[in-house]
């Protein structure tokens, strides 16, 4: 069933709805459709690994190199080797797969995250954070349409379940450096006295900033980060680590 025509059934074609209304009917009607979509994810879920590493590299790569309005479903199903019908036994809709992309992209980067924090947990905070941020570089070098979906969201503010899932990415950043700070503080590792979310937003600022600067030439004018050795990189790390430390530690 299509939204606009949804709405038009419901509301009729007078004064246009404001558009916070309009948002609130929107995520309602998607709400309604994934909850009949349940067994079309099972589907999916349900298919060959193969075919569905396919699947999903090509709405990664629609979505990521043409953000959300201009991807098309006939290149990614073309790309993935699938009948169009076939996509729509796995998903309800566009919004429905963009959705399930970005959960598979979010996925990834917290098991990055979990793994750099289970392999540094009895290193300093002031390292954690130097081994934090290398691993953020690698992944978003190793996944860079990952990261370029992140950026379409953030710099679109035309895609569907925007807000939602910034704030989801924000919550899962802050949460991981909040597991960092209660540990540095359990060990007397950060100086007393400091806004426990003064910090968070503070390290959540510097890394979300410079994983842009290396991945974005315009949005780095200053270190030169997008075409840096892997030296270099690891020398900036620690200046801006070191900076942190100055203003942080006990």
């Amino acid at each position: 069933m299509d939204f606009p025509w949804l709405i038009l059934q419901l509301y009729g074609c007078g004064s246009p709805l404001p558009l916070m209304v309009l948002e609130v009917r929107r995520k309602i009607w998607y709400d309604q459709m994934v909850m009949t979509s349940e067994p079309a994810l099972a589907t999916f879920r349900h298919l060959p690994r193969d075919k569905q590493e396919r699947v999903l590299a090509a709405a990664l790569a629609e979505f990521a190199d043409r953000g959300y309005h201009a991807a098309s479903l006939n290149r990614l199903v073309a790309q993935a080797g699938i009948a169009k019908g076939s996509l729509y036994q796995y998903f309800p809709n566009k919004e429905g797969i963009f959705r399930h992309i970005f959960q598979f992209a979010l996925g990834l980067v917290r098991r990055t995250l979990t793994a750099v924090k289970e392999e540094t947990l009895k290193e300093n905070f002031f390292t954690r954070l130097e081994k934090s941020l290398l691993a953020g570089v690698r992944f978003s070098r190793e996944h860079p349409r990952v990261f370029s979906l992140y950026l379409k969201i953030q710099f679109d503010r035309n895609v569907p379940f925007r807000e939602e899932f910034l704030a989801t990415v924000r919550r899962h950043a802050t949460d991981y450096f909040a597991s960092l700070v209660r540990r540095a503080r359990s060990r007397g590792e950060l100086r007393p006295g400091l806004s426990p979310a003064a910090v968070l937003f503070l390290l959540d600022a510097v890394f979300d900033r410079f994983l842009q600067a290396v991945a974005v030439p315009a949005l780095d004018v200053t270190l030169g980060l997008h075409q840096a050795s892997e030296e270099d990189l690891r020398r900036r790390v620690r200046e801006l680590v070191g900076l942190l430390r100055e203003g942080l530690a006990a």
